[in-house]
């Protein structure tokens, strides 16, 4: 099974501001934390479209409940994303939210903060935990615990997904997903990223990569909107189009 992370590899079209890798793969964040000037938020205010506070949607099933859910997804990690914007934290937050979702990715959290019958002070505590685990900012703990108290904690998986797009949106990044069979060199991966760079005229790209055994050799690049564009330069691409133009229909088995 192919296992998605990110590499330590962004390109910024700025000199001046030059690529700031990871401590390390497994941290999987393109940017350092502790390189930026973090200001200590005592509480996070939201402001969501719309007037008055905003009420808990219906989870309704079907499209009617998934577009509800993804309303709310985004009215959420646009609030935090204008907080970081205005504290000037914004890779700081994106790097949070990063860890928020390696956190969120185990079953066994997300039927914790899931389960209705779970007190909201055992799961603010639960919050508390991964908080101090991963080391987050402020206003992303803050974040996390208003997320609770409205009972939309279990939305955080979306929320990380609309917050990373905000990101990319208000940063002119570009997402490209490198895949291959074996761990490619941080070298290697800053010639796609530029290469990246230039087909796209993006400001900033930003490399995930996965590792999928089915490629045999080589790598493959996805880019643009919803990783519309690809780049295939894995083995099995080229065997694939051997194969096509060889006849097999006149060679009997014995």
């Amino acid at each position: 099974m192919a296992s998605l992370r990110l590499s330590p590899i962004t390109i910024r079209s700025k000199p001046s501001s030059p690529p700031m890798a990871s401590s390390s793969a497994s941290s999987a964040s393109p940017i350092s934390s502790s390189s930026f000037s973090l200001r200590r938020v005592p509480s996070l205010k939201l402001s969501f479209p719309g007037s008055g506070p905003l009420r808990r949607r219906g989870r309704g099933r079907g499209a009617a409940g998934a577009s509800m859910m993804d309303t709310a997804a985004s009215s959420y990690a646009t609030a935090l994303a204008d907080v970081a914007k205005s504290n000037g934290t914004l890779d700081a937050t994106v790097a949070d939210m990063e860890k928020v979702d390696r956190a969120f990715s185990d079953p066994t959290v997300q039927s914790f903060f899931s389960n209705p019958t779970v007190p909201t002070e055992k799961k603010l505590e639960v919050v508390a935990e991964i908080a101090r685990a991963s080391d987050l900012q402020p206003h992303t703990i803050s974040f996390l615990n208003i997320l609770v108290d409205m009972r939309r904690i279990d939305i955080i998986k979306e929320i990380v997904k609309e917050f990373e797009a905000c990101y990319n949106r208000i940063t002119g990044t570009e997402i490209a997903v490198v895949s291959s069979v074996v761990k490619l060199e941080s070298q290697d991966l800053a010639q796609i990223a530029q290469a990246v760079q230039r087909l796209t005229g993006a400001k900033n790209v930003r490399i995930k990569t996965m590792i999928d055994p089915s490629l045999i050799a080589g790598f493959t690049v996805r880019y643009g909107s919803s990783g519309s564009k690809l780049i295939d330069m894995s083995v099995k691409k080229q065997l694939d189009e051997i194969a096509s133009q060889l006849d097999f229909s006149s060679i009997g088995l014995v």
